[in-house]
């Protein structure tokens, strides 16, 4: 009896602690997220770097933020590069973008992973790497992830967008078809030109050398229409009146190169070269239809220190947009 007496209290003592806990942390989710819901208003933390972990459609998706020196609600969403890591993105590794930012009222939103997705829609999963989900990075970009931002107290409607490489002609398009969302975006050695005769399979090539993904279930053949919707200078019109800045270098290297090598850099040459030809066609095109947009064609490769320097050069014209300071 009186070991039944001691098991009977443990096991009551085991439930209160458990019931407790329970409480504890349904109340922590609840205060994090009772506002995606709700409507009411909410003030965004004041400072400080946090990672988060986002539900999507494609799974959890990590999102590193640095919050907005004084709480302030709008953001800056920085896309990666094509090789984009699944553990961090690199604008918070390769560049200073913490630092640039760190003093401002505007929340900085690195989103993780997206290696090879251009940050766009696919049609289905790659088929030649076994990938078992669809990307589904605009739907993510543009609903999930201000969604859950919202529960934060970040703007839904006043927001900037950028991306070098991969992520440059993806910021212009998302800015592009999402004018409620996006007030700036900027465009840092972007192939802002995708269906420009046999870049396709450029795209085809470095799609296949990171990850072995499959450039025909992402946008389908070249006549799909999600080429044409995904091509920044073909959407051209949709830009006019957003504030943007795009810079690319001319493939000339400078002494910003040295700490690379001689293979990395031919190869960032290369690759740069390309992307001064796509921003020259989309500044024309720009040009032609009238629109504004400051564009910087200078001495540079395909490598982050330039789209650090991209970023420093765009940060004024950020704020602006936002009215963030």
């Amino acid at each position: 009896m009186r070991f039944e007496g001691r098991r009977t209290f443990r096991g009551v003592l085991k439930r209160i602690v458990t019931v407790a806990a329970t409480a504890v942390l349904v109340s922590a989710l609840g205060a994090a997220q009772a506002t995606i819901g709700s409507g009411r208003a909410v003030a965004a933390p004041s400072g400080g770097y946090e990672e988060l972990w986002v539900p999507s459609s494609m799974g959890p998706i990590k999102v590193q933020v640095q919050w907005a020196a004084h709480g302030g609600s709008s953001a800056l969403y920085l896309l990666d590069g094509l090789r984009a890591p699944g553990d961090h993105n690199q604008w918070t590794s390769d560049t200073d973008a913490l630092r640039q930012f760190v003093g401002d009222d505007v929340t900085l939103v690195f989103p993780v992973g997206g290696h090879s997705s251009f940050y766009t829609d696919w049609l289905r999963p790659s088929s030649t790497n076994g990938q078992t989900f669809t990307y589904r990075w605009e739907t993510f970009l543009t609903e999930e992830l201000p969604n859950f931002l919202a529960g934060y107290g970040v703007s839904r409607t006043n927001d900037a967008i950028v991306g070098p490489s991969m992520g440059g002609n993806a910021a212009l398009v998302l800015a592009a078809h999402h004018r409620d969302q996006f007030r700036f975006a900027g465009s840092f050695s972007g192939y802002v030109n995708p269906t420009f005769p046999l870049w396709n399979e450029g795209m085809r090539a470095a799609m296949r050398d990171e990850g072995n993904f499959n450039l025909d279930d992402m946008w389908g053949p070249i006549t799909n229409p999600a080429w044409s919707r995904n091509d920044a200078t073909v959407q051209a019109e949709l830009l006019r009146g957003l504030p943007m800045y795009i810079w690319s270098g001319n493939g000339v290297p400078t002494g910003a190169d040295l700490p690379n090598g001689v293979g990395n850099t031919v190869n960032a040459m290369a690759l740069e070269a390309m992307t001064q030809t796509a921003t020259q066609i989309l500044r024309n095109r720009l040009a032609a239809l009238g629109i504004p947009a400051r564009v910087d064609i200078g001495p540079g490769t395909h490598t982050w220190p330039y789209w650090q320097e991209a970023l420093r050069t765009a940060r004024p014209m950020i704020l602006d947009a936002l009215a963030a300071r």
